[in-house]
């Protein structure tokens, strides 16, 4: 559930147009009853004592080569910045999901102890500027892409770090619980998700003025690369539209650093031949250097969620999302919840849109997605007992609920109120009543 692109032992020949639109329609939206599950946590690492003090590149590798003696069941991978990203195996269930990260994670904090490090559940480091912890040809290219559109790129690259929930593209039905429906809620439900979970006011020891700071760095590396594809039409349509005439990020070569075209795409590139045919391995690739808010690879990867302060602030966006998406009232709940807030993104896609700049920005403090949030956590509460959830998970949710979303706050407002020195005031001015 990585962005890493498997090996590929098919011949490096050219695929005709019409078969790659075909195998992004066959490959990207997977469909059957919804069951599977995954989580993708990523993690600032930090000096275990003083978290402000960078960590050097030979602690950070030091501490890597030991984690990868460590038996994991999730998939242990490491960020541009030095962020570490456990993504679990697709689960049965919740509980599976939740049990196996949890342990999984228990056993990185242990081992990064013993070198005197630790993990901070930050959207955006407030404190460290971008500095690459990795240099290989592919994050190479990508600095040198995504620097064309200014800093947001290496920022994301190397300061950002998310929860990003996978599940099941749906049925091949109406209703709920089909493909249509979740993939029109993912879009819609995301800005809630992003006001709701917001955890990165700052950049540079300073506040930016924005609750998500890290969704205000896609927003700025653009629509092509990190953009969604418009709702309006049938999502398979849409998104093999969306992948072929987006920008190639780069051409890979054998040897050598990889070729970065400016403004090529996919399409133009399978058209031209130029400088050689790409083959399925390059449209697999490409696939991986996208970044919408909502990313089809044969499931549902919704990665609009801020990394979560503690140990398990995770398994709360974890255990709300896969709620609204995998129990059928609870679907239908959202659904209507966030049906009122689609005119607001005026039919573009997001991030781009006035409706997921308003989350980013303001958080719960927007009236609309506060009172949406208010009743999509209220209906996630009631499913997850159906859904098998521990007590201690309704329970963590029912506190995030009252603690946050009721009060029209999220975890960006408590960071901002120790920058402040007061916890009585909204970060946007607004008093904050109990």
């Amino acid at each position: 559930m990585s962005d890493s692109v498997s090996g590929c032992t098919e011949p490096r020949t050219g695929i005709p147009e019409a078969e790659l639109e075909a195998l992004v329609r066959g490959i990207c939206f997977k469909t059957g009853p919804p069951r599977r599950l995954g989580v993708e946590v990523e993690w600032l690492v930090h000096e275990l004592r003083t978290p402000q003090l960078p960590v050097t590149p030979e602690r950070l590798a030091a501490a890597y080569a030991a984690l990868r003696t460590v038996p994991l069941d999730s998939a242990l991978t490491v960020e541009p910045g030095g962020q570490l990203e456990l993504s679990s195996q697709p689960a049965d269930s919740l509980m599976e999901c939740i049990g196996t990260v949890s342990a999984d994670l228990a056993a990185v904090r242990a081992a990064l102890a013993e070198h005197g490090l630790g993990l901070a559940g930050i959207g955006q480091d407030p404190w460290h500027p971008p500095r690459r912890f990795l240099h290989e040809r592919r994050y190479d290219a990508m600095e040198t892409c995504l620097d064309r559109t200014g800093p947001a790129g290496r920022a994301m690259m190397c300061t950002s770090a998310s929860v990003q929930v996978c599940l099941d593209a749906g049925y091949e039905e109406p209703g709920p619980l089909g493909l249509g429906r979740r993939w029109w809620l993912a879009h819609q439900l995301g800005a809630v998700l992003v006001a709701a979970f917001a955890n990165s006011p700052m950049a540079g020891n300073e506040p930016t003025g924005w609750l998500s700071t890290r969704q205000l760095l896609w927003v700025e590396i653009g629509t092509g690369r990190a953009g969604g594809p418009a709702l309006d039409t049938d999502p398979r349509e849409a998104w093999t539209r969306h992948v072929l005439d987006a920008p190639v990020m780069c051409i890979r070569q054998d040897s050598g650093p990889w070729d970065v075209p400016e403004g090529l795409t996919f399409r133009e590139w399978v058209r031209s031949g130029v400088p050689r045919q790409p083959t399925r391995e390059d449209l697999d690739y490409h696939v991986s250097t996208l970044f919408p808010p909502v990313r089809p690879r044969g499931h549902l990867e919704l990665r609009m969620i801020d990394a979560q302060p503690g140990d398990d602030g995770w398994i709360v966006p974890l255990a709300v999302t896969t709620a609204l998406f995998e129990d059928p009232g609870a679907a239908e709940t959202a659904y209507r919840a966030v049906k009122p807030l689609a005119e607001r993104a005026l039919s573009l896609p997001a991030p781009h849109n006035p409706l997921w700049i308003d989350a980013a920005r303001h958080g719960l403090a927007d009236p609309e997605l506060h009172e949406a949030a208010i009743a999509c956590f209220a209906a996630a509460l009631e499913a997850l007992p159906r859904l098998g959830a521990a007590t201690e998970v309704t329970d963590a949710v029912s506190a995030y609920l009252d603690r946050y979303v009721i009060r029209g706050r999220c975890p960006a407002d408590d960071l901002l109120d120790r920058v402040h020195g007061t916890d009585r005031r909204h970060p946007h001015g607004k008093d904050i009543r109990t």
